[in-house]
């Protein structure tokens, strides 16, 4: 029989330490893997806005098993059938967006656990499961799950509190790119309203107990995060820094043009 596997990010977060993180949205197994080794403490692969679907979920944990980088998925929305799949992948660390009340996060915790606590869908032969080699899975999977729910808007963040007091809710990531339009101020994400918006949530969230989590592709907002008190900070998207890469080549040698 095999070991369940531990989940050392989630260890890191509850244990106080600061993760960084990269989003990942380009699916292509071979960059992901590249990655895993560039220093970051966790690789999220994005299927909410990004053409990422389950295979692509697997390749990637396939591509990340050997790297340091721990591996984690970003849902398209809260989805019990969704979520039950991704977790039979063998991804321990999910996020679900767009949560905004008390009863969509109990949802979601309930859909990343076995009944009687939960409502997840029990297999034998999964690649979570090790094909049925880890030793008493459904009693063990839980601990080394780690559930990150998404405060992105206005009545999220009323219900900030008491979305952090749901059993099963492991840590709070705030988005601020729907958080930014939902406050009326799409896409001013480095405002006077945003920066206080993202300095209070993110507050709010470690004042009550819970690891928070933001990204950002602005320097300033990334400290104030930290200042504020999160604990898993993602500084950049892939595709992002690919672009920024590109267009500073271009630009470093365009002189040999002339």
């Amino acid at each position: 029989m095999a070991d369940l596997p531990k989940n050392p990010f989630k260890a890191a977060i509850l244990a106080g330490e600061v993760q960084l993180g990269l989003w990942s949205g380009i699916r292509d197994s071979i960059i992901v893997e590249m990655l895993g080794d560039c220093g970051y403490d966790f690789v999220t692969i994005d299927c909410e806005h990004a053409a990422n679907d389950l295979p692509d979920v697997i390749m990637a944990a396939q591509a990340l098993r050997s790297t340091a980088a721990h591996m984690a998925a970003r849902v398209p929305g809260l989805d019990p059938v969704v979520l039950k799949r991704i977790l039979d992948a063998g991804v321990q660390t999910v996020f679900v967006p767009y949560v905004q009340t008390v009863e969509e996060a109990r949802l979601a915790a309930a859909s990343v656990a076995y009944p009687p606590k939960g409502i997840r869908g029990v297999a034998g032969a999964t690649m979570a499961t090790g094909f049925g080699a880890v030793e008493d899975y459904y009693h063990k999977a839980r601990d080394e799950i780690c559930l990150i729910v998404q405060i992105e808007t206005q009545t999220g963040l009323d219900n900030l509190e008491a979305i952090a007091a749901v059993d099963g809710i492991d840590a709070i990531f705030i988005g601020p790119s729907d958080l930014s339009a939902s406050l009326g101020y799409p896409g001013q994400m480095t405002s006077d309203h945003m920066r206080a918006a993202i300095r209070d949530a993110i507050s709010r969230v470690t004042a009550a107990g819970k690891p928070a989590g933001f990204l950002a592709g602005n320097k300033e907002l990334l400290e104030l995060a930290k200042e504020a008190g999160a604990k898993f900070i993602v500084p950049g998207i892939d595709a992002a820094l690919l672009r920024g890469a590109a267009m500073a080549n271009v630009a470093a040698y365009k002189y040999l043009k002339d």
